[in-house]
């Protein structure tokens, strides 16, 4: 069993008609379903409102095959995020977050000690970032390191992440309770003030491998349809660049949460989850780790060639390593 932890939000997509749908979503309900969406056991760690929209979202995740024990359900409202589409399918974000149920996270709704049925706990994003749950998760994910891999995603959201000074400070803290991390390079770029038409790849090495030095074994850095670069402890002047398929892009909804949930697949399938997976994750090898960030190239180019986060059915063959 795979547990992501964080927020479940109703994304109101834009149209051409300048009208919105109603759509679940939040980045670790989307690698939640995605894990689903995979045949892979996940369960989603989540606080959901009593409105119709958490009433919504519990339904939708629970239709896709998400385990929903670790849900706790509370009278504060639904989270809303507004996302508009460039021309390219890119979405950008405003939020409606002031006193709503995602951020109110209190020590006793967290399960402690892990079922011991977990292998790995997949967290970041909001849940990570806004007051004054995030504090209360970060302290519980720091008891967690030692029982199974913990697998970390910034996935920063500009509108609510303050200075990227301060985000910067907290974002390190939190990779370092990390055993694995995958970044976008837009938000390395963000974090560390660099423009993203001239930051390059270098930088991208350099923070990857400041990162490695705070603590865990394995870096994958998103960018786009290009390269993702990857960074392992103990090879660190050596890292590995992994080409993604070519994709036509409907929308990027969603594309870097089917990234981590196929990463998490097939990490599974190589046998580097659990709670000895640290070490495991940082003796894969080179063609070995190939495999598991193709995989998870394969599983986004398939959510970006469909409206919305949801990957819907996926079949793909066991991974040979």
């Amino acid at each position: 069993m795979i547990t992501v932890v964080g927020e479940a939000l109703i994304d109101l997509i834009s149209s051409e008609s300048g009208t919105y749908r109603s759509v679940p979503g939040g980045a670790p309900a989307n690698t939640a379903v995605a894990l689903a969406r995979l045949g892979v056991p996940s369960s989603l760690l989540a606080r959901m409102s009593t409105d119709r929209f958490g009433q919504q979202l519990r339904a939708y995740v629970g239709s896709r095959g998400v385990s929903t024990r670790d849900i706790v359900v509370s009278d504060e409202p639904t989270t809303l995020a507004i996302a508009t589409l460039d021309e390219t399918g890119r979405a950008t974000y405003d939020f409606y977050v002031k006193g709503t149920v995602d951020w109110q996270w209190r020590p006793e709704e967290l399960p402690d000690p892990l079922a011991d049925d977990v292998t790995a706990i997949h967290v970041g994003s909001l849940a990570m970032a806004m007051p004054p749950g995030a504090a209360v998760v970060e302290e519980w994910v720091a008891r967690q390191r030692g029982r199974a891999v913990i697998s970390y995603d910034p996935n920063i959201r500009p509108a609510l992440a303050g200075t990227p000074a301060s985000a910067r400070e907290r974002v390190e803290r939190q990779v370092a309770l990390a055993d694995l991390v995958k970044v976008s390079n837009e938000d390395v770029y963000w974090l560390y003030e660099q423009d993203p038409a001239t930051g390059s790849a270098d930088l991208l090495v350099e923070v990857g491998r400041s990162w490695l030095r705070r603590g865990p074994s394995l870096i994958t850095i998103t960018c786009g349809g290009d390269q993702t670069l990857v960074l392992v402890r103990g090879r660190e002047d050596r890292p590995l660049s992994v080409a993604p398929e070519p994709v036509d892009v409907v929308d990027s909804i969603g594309a870097g949460d089917a990234f981590c949930a196929g990463l998490l697949d097939a990490l599974g399938q190589a046998g580097a989850l659990g709670a000895d997976g640290r070490e495991r994750l940082a003796a894969l090898t080179d063609a070995q780790l190939t495999v598991c960030v193709a995989h998870a190239h394969r599983v986004a180019a398939h959510t970006c060639r469909r409206v919305g986060a949801d990957p819907g059915e996926l079949d793909f063959p066991p991974l040979e390593f």
